[in-house]
């Protein structure tokens, strides 16, 4: 205590007392006898910076001073000084402590403490900062599921988890597992309501969820058409007055009403939409304006209609609104009305870019490689498609009014080609006059729409190529061959990547038959637009030509690729198999086209006849049956199913056919001469007999009749027997002298050949035109021959007697799988993007 210096109590704090005093830091002769010295050299503190000289009482003046061991204080007097009995006292140093400190703790050096010391470590601890040495972390505390509060989130996950897989179903197009999921999410959701209503937390139901199950439950039941249950939850949306903005879900309900023809209804509820949306949706508003216009032109009200339409243009102007009130106009006739808004529709703006942006510059590599990125882009696909749905539209509008606003549809063609020439639109002018040119098409006024095209001959090259090919098309038509390949040169000078061109040229090269010449053009036409289909179905008929009938079959298949529907596609492959000697593909081909032409008399009597080539006479009698049902003209078909009968022994059926095509062809006795043969092998010989003697008087010159005649009446006992035998002698010694006559004639070498030559025609003529009753002579060899009863010709006789049904007497009806001759092989027909009409 005798270092300890206490303030007098009558003296004032000096802070600067005690500098002249003796300091016992200095003092090194009894450190080792320091107890305190020694134990802070042994702990953490004996690494501290050294201390300086200076006095470290000025601080706190004349405060007193702890020992080296940390003793109490002396008692202060009674408000001076020193308020608590235990103070902290200083080092044996003479540094002064900052703070109280536990009984054995070490003290710091300084008030403030560096990182890692505390002033609570217990001495001898380890110096360790990061706390490594306490072990492992303890684990994370397990969220207990059982309560209430998580039970109720878990549940609400698991409903927005089910509104999430709906939708995503239905952007799949699984429109049946959408609604599953929507229906599940709404029982779920019912079952979160109840158990907030059992935990005492029906305050704090999620209206926002229960909004997004039931919204999404009615448009899955919209999508799946059933109307009347999205109708129902709809009303359970907009009743419950929770849920703002409840009413616009009106436009939904609308629309189901549209869908169900309900046009009184969908006008009201469209109305009560647009009365709960505000002026500030302008967007919305126009929209829904828009389609109380579309259900008025449904219910034919016009006016009320252009009413809406009219509102639009004025505020929002479309081209959509623009179309439909031309359409509205032109339903009431209003001339003049017409023309305004056909000049409002031209000069709607259609917020794109020039063209002129994608337009690369030639000395700015960086600028090109942007242009190269943009070029194709979703944004810029979007403008084209909007730019050609406003041609579409305008296009349409023209070709509509055209006839209804002057005298003659000229005068209005004229008339709206000079309006898009002042508009945007200015392209569009060149595509009307090649309408016009189609228009006079439509009309066989083929003069004017040649002329029509010939004033293009000095346009721009994109506008000549157009109007050349349809020149080369319509003389190609005309059978004006020559002229149709000039204006194919001229249209592929033009253009030389023009396929339409292309294919009228090899169109032209093929009626010349130079199929390797237009195999070339086809080709080319291929090379610049793979999707030609003129071109791909023209170069597989020049193979077949060809004979290479492998790449014909690969082109087919190609054509079928893109045309899944194509009846003479699927018809040209069936040929091309059969062709092949693949008789089943050629069927499976066959059965595709039946598929898609069900009532195709030609396909149905082709099965037939492959059915009939395999021997299955079961299936090709139902196929030729079917034939004859769709077309009862058919004679070959008639002569197939006739025979059919007569080989199963059912004569009388027979009758019907061969009764058929005796009114087909009433000058032929082959028909009428089987009629008299069924009812004679049916019995029934009276009527046999009968259409013997009717045939005699129609035919009275005909051997085999007369031969029937006498055979029945000598069996049947009439004396009728030798006038006809009389008659038969007297048709037979005719018969002899006119052979005689043919056979004196051939005595001459040079009419020999010449006959022969004609003999060898008539043999091709008889082969062509009874190819198709070549296997039903076989099966009418079944008739008994000249030395059975009741027969007295042969085969042979019956066959040359035989003349094609279908030649000049009547014309084969044109169904979409019928044989193509060399003319109609074409697809020239088809007159490409430029000339098809919207």
């Amino acid at each position: 205590m005798e270092n300890v210096h206490l303030v007098p109590e009558e003296e004032e704090d000096d802070l600067y007392t005690g500098y002249n005093d003796y300091n016992p830091t200095f003092d090194s002769e009894d450190l080792h006898n320091d107890v305190g010295f020694q134990q802070a050299v042994r702990t953490s503190h004996g690494r501290r910076p050294p201390m300086t000289a200076k006095y470290p009482g000025t601080a706190i003046g004349g405060r007193p001073i702890g020992t080296a061991y940390g003793e109490d204080s002396c008692q202060g007097r009674k408000g001076e000084g020193l308020q608590e009995s235990r103070m902290p006292v200083g080092t044996a140093m003479g540094r002064p402590m900052t703070g109280a400190v536990q009984d054995g703790a070490a003290r710091p050096m300084t008030a403030v403490r560096a990182a890692g010391y505390s002033s609570s470590i217990a001495r001898g601890s380890v110096f360790d900062p990061l706390g490594q040495s306490k072990g492992p972390a303890p684990p994370l505390e397990t969220k207990n599921e059982d309560t209430p509060e998580e039970k109720i989130k878990i549940l609400e996950k698991k409903v927005n988890d089910l509104i999430e897989e709906s939708c995503l179903a239905h952007a799949r197009g699984d429109l049946q597992l959408s609604l599953e999921k929507a229906k599940e999410a709404g029982r779920k959701e019912r079952a979160l309501v109840r158990q907030r209503e059992q935990t005492g937390t029906a305050d704090h139901i999620n209206l926002d969820l229960t909004y997004s199950v039931l919204f999404n439950l009615a448009n899955q039941y919209a999508s799946n058409d059933m109307y009347t249950e999205a109708l129902n939850t709809y009303q359970v949306i907009v009743k419950n007055k929770m849920f703002s903005n409840a009413g616009r879900l009106k436009v939904n309900m609308a629309n189901i009403y549209f869908k169900q023809k309900n046009y009184t209804k969908a006008i009201k509820f469209y109305r009560m939409a647009l009365d709960q949306i505000s002026n500030a949706h302008n967007t919305m508003r126009i929209k829904i304006m828009q389609n109380i216009g579309v259900v008025f032109i449904h219910m034919g009200q016009y006016s009320d209609a252009i009413t809406s339409f009219e509102y639009i243009m004025s505020e929002s102007p479309n081209i959509k609104t623009g179309f439909n009130l031309i359409l509205c106009y032109y339903a009431i006739g209003d001339r003049e009305r017409m023309k305004k808004a056909f000049q409002k529709l031209i000069c709607v703006p259609l917020g794109i870019d020039d063209d002129d942006k994608y337009i690369p510059p030639n000395d700015d590599p960086h600028a090109n490689m942007v242009i190269e990125a943009i070029k194709n882009d979703k944004l810029h696909q979007m403008e084209r498609e909007r730019k050609a749905l406003a041609e579409k539209y305008i296009m349409t509008s023209a070709k509509l009014i055209a006839p209804a606003i002057e005298s003659s549809f000229a005068a209005g063609f004229d008339w709206c080609v000079d309006m898009v020439k002042g508009s945007q639109y200015v392209e569009l002018a060149n595509d009307l006059e090649i309408n016009k040119a189609i228009t006079y098409l439509r009309q066989r006024d083929f003069k004017q729409a040649v002329e029509t095209l010939k004033m293009f001959e000095k346009k721009d090259s994109r506008v000549k190529s157009a109007a050349a090919t349809n020149l080369s098309f319509l003389y190609f038509l005309e059978k004006d061959f020559d002229q149709a390949d000039r204006y194919a040169e001229l249209a592929m000078s033009a253009d030389r990547y023009n396929p339409a061109a292309l294919v009228n040229k090899g169109n032209t090269e093929f009626v010349k038959e130079d199929y390797e010449k237009a195999a070339e053009f086809y080709k080319e036409a291929l090379r610049n637009d793979s999707s030609c289909t003129e071109a791909l179905y023209n170069l597989g008929l020049t193979y077949k030509r060809l004979g290479r009938l492998e790449e014909a079959l690969d082109c087919f298949l190609k054509l079928h690729a893109i045309l899944r529907n194509s009846a003479q596609v699927m018809y040209q492959l069936a040929n091309l198999y059969e062709m092949l000697e693949d008789p089943h593909q050629a069927i499976e081909w066959l059965m595709q086209l039946t598929s898609v032409t069900p009532t195709d008399a030609q396909v149905l009597a082709k099965l037939g006849d492959l059915y009939d080539n395999e021997g299955d006479k079961s299936q090709a009698f139902q196929y030729y049956y079917e034939s004859y049902r769709y077309f009862p003209s058919n004679i070959s078909v008639i002569e197939w199913l006739g025979a059919y009968y007569i080989d199963t022994q059912f004569c009388e059926k027979a009758i019907q056919y061969f009764e058929r095509a005796t009114l087909i062809q009433p000058t032929q006795v082959k028909w009428q001469l089987m009629v008299a043969s069924c009812y004679r092998r049916s019995g029934n010989y009276q009527k046999a007999l009968e259409t013997y003697k009717d045939i005699h008087r129609k035919f009275p010159e005909n051997v085999e009749c007369l031969r029937f005649l006498v055979r029945l009446c000598t069996d049947m006992g009439l004396k009728e027997v030798q006038d006809y035998a009389t008659k038969l002698k007297k048709v037979e010694k005719m018969k002899e002298i006119r052979e005689q006559r043919v056979r004196s004639g051939r005595d001459s070498s040079a009419r020999s050949r010449r006959e022969g030559s004609a003999g060898s025609d008539s043999g091709q003529s008889n082969h062509g035109t009874s190819a198709k009753g070549e296997r039903l002579s076989v099966k009418l060899k079944t008739l008994p021959g000249s030395n059975e009863p009741y027969e007295a010709s042969t085969q042979q006789e019956i066959d040359a007697s035989y003349v094609d049904p279908l030649g000049p007497q009547m014309q084969r009806p044109k169904t979409a799988a019928r044989k193509r001759t060399e003319e109609d092989e074409f697809a020239d027909e088809e007159l490409g993007d430029d000339l098809l009409p919207e």
